[in-house]
């Protein structure tokens, strides 16, 4: 039998929106998660249930928990969430799981075991939202589709994070974060060409991530309209190739496709790095021919290049980089790093330092704005970057991120089982 629509996700406009499904202390505890001055966040009250691993579904959920959601993360016993092994560089816990699942709770079932399995589905009882990015069809076998949740739950949430989602004949291909980039053509746009070059970071695992996060606050939107869930399909394929929009319509109607050109852009030049005299390398980009102008005049020194016939254009530069790239480089091997930046400044052209983690670490925007915090983890405290957008000022009706600690595997156990009214 059908249990009754939750009193908050009946159709009693936007501001229902995020209310959450069940009325249990399980979910009202965080109404109360504003900070002295700030209004409670704006997902207080919302209960999410994950069943994640690796990246793409817990970089989602934490988004969630940053806005104030109460995220219950599902792992094994004992070795929990896979990447807890990846590395331990942070002081000894790994450096994707440290960056990714602050402010969840940690609840260790085995899902393959009857009791642990009926605590999970009692728990979707008093959710608002249900994550998964398990192997293709586990969670089906589980019992954890949305068409099968949805009799009981009509309010529930379902996103599944997959590779290449949930039909198709890829769908049980197995999907690892290079693989996806390679299947989406980023690896044909970055390297030198001369050998392709996977992004440094999981790029298609957070393309995916922020894709889940943004369509769970639209559905919770949608159900505070007419009061049902629905099913979120999330692809990391589909995520990586919207982002490849530009390279796409570069190669419209089979047109050749961007050129690799390592830190430079395939299109646009001078755009990229360049070296100094101090053994340094400073980024500019020249974006139109205004900009070209006062750069062969203020930092070159030679405006008769800006009508070269071989640069009088953006096209032209292009194609003509090699010879340009010699030119700029003989003027700034004069100068070092710092009075090339100065110099580029002097003439309002675009311009970045060439960075590595320790100075990003030590970046003085990021210190003058106040952006770094402290969170707890089980090997004690480390320093956080605060969520991008989040606001502080009480005055214009902010808030604070929630910046909670990060779990040890089944932490939560006791706590929850004991919500449930469980042994």
């Amino acid at each position: 039998m059908r249990s009754p629509l939750p009193l908050a996700c009946r159709p009693l406009g936007l501001l229902n929106a995020i209310q959450p499904a069940g009325s249990s202390y399980i979910t009202s505890r965080l109404y109360s998660s504003g900070s002295e001055g700030h209004r409670p966040l704006p997902l207080a009250g919302v209960t999410v249930v994950s069943l994640e691993q690796a990246i793409a579904a817990p970089f989602c959920t934490r988004q969630l928990a940053d806005l104030g959601a109460r995220v219950i993360k599902i792992e094994r016993p004992g070795v929990g969430d896979f990447a807890r092994q990846y590395d331990t560089r942070v002081s000894g816990l790994a450096s994707h799981f440290v960056w990714t699942n602050r402010s969840k709770e940690s609840l260790a079932l085995d899902l393959k075991d009857e009791k642990d399995h009926a605590v999970l589905m009692k728990l979707l009882g008093k959710a608002d939202v249900l994550v998964q990015n398990l192997a293709p069809g586990a969670s089906a076998r589980l019992g954890l589709s949305h068409e099968n949740l949805k009799r009981n739950h009509p309010g529930l949430i379902v996103c599944d994070i997959s590779g290449y989602g949930q039909n198709g004949p890829y769908m049980k291909k197995k999907a690892y974060d290079l693989l996806i980039q390679s299947e989406a053509g980023m690896l044909s746009v970055t390297g030198t060409g001369k050998e392709p070059a996977k992004v440094g970071i999981s790029i298609a695992d957070i393309a995916a991530g922020m894709y889940a996060y943004s369509n769970i606050l639209s559905a919770l939107l949608q159900r505070g309209k007419d009061g049902l869930g629905c099913q979120i399909d999330i692809s990391m394929l589909e995520s990586m190739v919207e982002w490849m929009g530009f390279p796409m319509y570069y190669a419209f109607e089979g047109a050749p496709g961007p050129v690799p050109a390592g830190a430079s852009h395939a299109a646009i030049y001078p755009y990229g790095p360049f070296e100094t005299g101090d053994g340094q390398s400073v980024m500019l980009g020249i974006q139109n021919e205004r900009e070209w102008q006062n750069f062969c005049t203020k930092v070159l020194s030679q405006p008769d290049l800006a009508t070269d016939s071989r640069f009088s254009s953006n096209s032209l530069r292009a194609q003509n980089r090699d010879a340009l790239k010699d030119t700029i480089h003989d003027v700034f091997s004069k100068f070092t790093a710092e009075e090339t930046i100065t110099r580029l400044e002097e003439a309002s052209i675009a311009n970045a330092n060439v960075n590595d983690m320790q100075n990003v670490w030590e970046h003085a925007q990021l210190k003058a704005r106040d952006r770094w915090t402290q969170v707890q983890t089980p090997a004690g405290v480390v320093p956080a970057l605060l969520p991008p957008g989040s606001t502080k000022s009480a005055d214009r009706g902010g808030y604070s991120a929630k910046m909670g600690p990060i779990p040890k595997v089944g932490e939560h156990n006791e706590a929850i089982l004991a919500e449930l009214g469980l042994a």
